[in-house]
């Protein structure tokens, strides 16, 4: 044995990694190669790129710093043993999570279109193994992944529930095009598999197009405001919205925009509109998706950390992330 294995050995918690110290992966989950996951849960891979934003910059900072911050979750934990869920009551058993980080995709910041493949492949190669977990990254991103999801695994039909401010059914901009972070479920709705009768959104407010509603209403598309919420409460609002998206589907892809959240509580966005979900909403959000058994894969999107100072938001993306996977592998 050589002398630092021996210190860990004598020494009583030398084996405890801080959450700050050690790798930034995603809970401290194993860095491994994108074609040897398919022996844990999720493989979670970071797509630093946010070209194809309509506002404020900085997404692509998002994945590295949603990873440091789910370093408390991992070192809270240890990933080994059971702990008491006090929001919930619930026990949690994180030896039944098997976490790996693939790193990051490569990405062309002046290149969408070629964005846009890296992510599909890597998504497809993912998701012949496993659970894909995308951290992103802008929201366009989010449509790629989608389709590397159809091709990688066997799943013919997939349903989308998407939490966010913003419907991002923008066909095309005069001036961003048909790629941009506006578009993204309009792209998705393209694609073979998927359409907008099994597309759920969750939390919707500000501004939409004139016709938004009657649109919505004519391709079937199910929308629940952020009225909704307040009128008919987020348990409920979330129950209806995945089973809706499950319907006729082999899978669901969840999809959670930061900017769902107030930015009072969740400012390190790039396009942040009030009156959005408090915290507590958004974790129950995740913990009522977390007990479906249709989810397929998961992202978190919009994470600009350089404009929230305290760090809040990438920890609260991280405890997003953790409170589903939480649900669907831990409790």
């Amino acid at each position: 044995m050589d002398r630092a294995a021996a210190f860990t050995a004598a020494t009583t918690g030398a084996d405890v990694e801080l959450a700050y110290a050690g790798r930034e992966t995603f809970l401290k989950g194993d860095p491994r190669a994108i074609d040897d996951v398919a022996d844990v849960d999720v493989a979670v891979y970071g797509v630093p790129y946010d070209g194809a934003v309509s506002n404020r910059p900085g997404a692509r900072y998002g994945p590295t710093a949603i990873r440091r911050a789910s370093g408390w979750w991992a070192y809270l934990s240890d990933y080994k043993g059971a702990l008491t869920n006090v929001q919930t009551g619930a026990q949690v058993d994180f030896d039944d999570l098997a976490v790996a980080d693939v790193g990051d995709v490569p990405v062309f910041p002046m290149d969408a279109e070629t964005t846009a493949a890296s992510i599909t492949a890597h998504a497809a190669t993912l998701a012949t193994q496993t659970m894909p977990v995308m951290l992103g990254g802008d929201h366009y991103c989010t449509y790629p992944a989608v389709r590397g999801l159809l091709e990688g695994s066997e799943y013919e039909r997939v349903g989308l529930l998407q939490i966010d401010a913003h419907s991002d059914t923008v066909s095309e901009s005069p001036v961003f095009g048909t790629d941009f972070h506006g578009s993204s479920t309009a792209r998705i709705a393209d694609l073979p598999g998927v359409d907008y009768a099994s597309i759920s959104q969750v939390g919707i407010r500000g501004y939409e197009s004139p016709e938004f509603f009657e649109f919505a209403d004519e391709r079937g598309l199910s929308v629940y405001t952020m009225r909704d919420v307040y009128d008919r409460g987020i348990q409920r609002v979330v129950s209806e919205a995945i089973a809706s998206a499950a319907a006729d589907t082999d899978a669901v892809y969840v999809t959670f925009d930061i900017d769902a959240v107030d930015p009072g509580v969740a400012p390190g966005t790039g396009t942040p509109t009030p009156g959005g979900l408090t915290a507590h909403q958004a974790l129950e959000v995740m913990r009522v998706v977390g007990g479906h058994d249709a989810v397929g894969a998961v992202d978190l999107m919009e994470v600009a950390p350089q404009y929230d100072p305290t760090e809040g938001t990438e920890r609260l993306a991280s405890y997003l992330l953790v409170s589903l996977l939480e649900g669907l592998f831990a409790r």
